[in-house]
């Protein structure tokens, strides 16, 4: 069934979508290979509108296919900012429009949708939100420091890294354990950080950490500081500053990187009541498909995904929505400068 709008037709894009990781990327590369001519409003670097997404203060990925290079039988990763800019290229060179502006506001009640970036507007025949998510962080000045340098936010990303070393993990809940018990291959020690004098995590993930034999636990603590220091130009972590939180002790705990697993937070807010959200904030997709609660909006990567958050499955659902977004477009024309 056609709808019709009173906007010209070169007012209109066929596809926005808002982010630019690997999932907002991935789309603009399959929709400009469709022809749709897509808009990528990459963001403008604040907050969580970090063009890149968060492999952006990824130091090393290993785990994306065929993008690493050999040194006879040695393996390289590529940087996240690397593998940002390559997908980037790919894209624009298919056609693909980025542009570093934030969306401040969305109405996606009716076609063609609406996108609001500051003082400027604009409308789609379809949008594809890949807003990604945020890892929450402690929020300490050491921890800004040491970040890429020893303090990360995922073990799947930067865990080969501390093969035989010691690590810290901080949290209490799922994510958390399934850091620490990710790290126990590389690792020589994991240390579970927690606030509290027992686990948030469900009882099957509890019971995994608390009996493997290369985690320990550091029971009501907190972080206070993260402890490193800088030779040349390399920064690496030391330890970290812990303070009991009942005694009030402060005490220091010797480690070669941090991890912060104390969850994570989802891009959504300008999309609330606009899109279908979960308790947690991630946008609800329609059953295996990308498809939002908003007709012509589409959703891919870590702003709906709370169980995978890697660059490759963001890739995937990027590709899953450019998909699905062009044979929505085909099946639902626009009818222009209707009166």
């Amino acid at each position: 069934m056609s709808e019709e709008t009173t906007l010209k037709r070169e007012q209109v894009r066929q596809v926005i979508i808002i982010g630019s990781g690997p999932a907002g990327l991935t789309a603009a590369l399959y929709a400009a290979r469709a022809t749709l001519q897509p808009l990528v409003l990459e963001g403008d670097g604040f907050f969580e509108t970090m063009p890149g997404g968060q492999l952006m203060i990824t130091t090393e990925v290993e785990n994306f296919p065929g993008l690493v290079r050999w040194e006879g039988e040695k393996l390289h990763g590529i940087t996240g900012p690397e593998l940002v800019d390559a997908i980037r290229r790919h894209a624009q060179y298919f056609g693909a429009e980025c542009v570093g502006k934030r969306v401040t506001k969305v109405d996606f009640s009716r076609r063609p949708l609406r996108v609001e970036c500051d003082e400027e507007v604009y409308y789609a025949e379809a949008v594809i939100v890949a807003t990604g998510a945020s890892a929450r962080w402690l929020g300490i000045p050491s921890e800004e420091e040491y970040k890429n340098f020893g303090v990360s936010a995922c073990a799947t990303c930067d865990g080969a890294l501390y093969r035989d070393k010691d690590v810290v993990v901080v949290g209490g809940g799922d994510t958390a354990m399934e850091e620490a018990l990710f790290l126990t291959r590389h690792a020589r020690t994991v240390t579970v950080v927690h606030r509290r004098d027992q686990l948030r995590a469900s009882k099957i993930m509890a019971d995994r950490a608390l009996n493997h034999p290369k985690i320990r636990f550091e029971w009501n603590a907190v972080v206070e500081e993260i402890v490193g220091k800088q030779e040349g130009f390399r920064k690496f972590v030391t330890g970290v500053r812990l303070r009991d939180t009942k005694t009030g002790e402060r005490r220091e705990l010797a480690c070669d990187g941090v991890f912060i697993a104390i969850g994570h937070t989802p891009n959504t807010k300008v999309f609330e009541g606009q899109l279908e959200l979960d308790a947690q904030g991630y946008i609800v997709t329609q059953g295996r498909s990308t498809y939002t609660s908003a007709r012509g909006v589409f959703a891919a990567g870590d702003c709906a995904d709370q169980i995978y958050r890697q660059a490759i499955t963001a890739a995937g659902t990027g590709c899953m929505a450019a998909i699905d977004a062009e044979r929505f477009i085909h099946a639902n024309p626009i009818v222009f400068g209707a009166k």
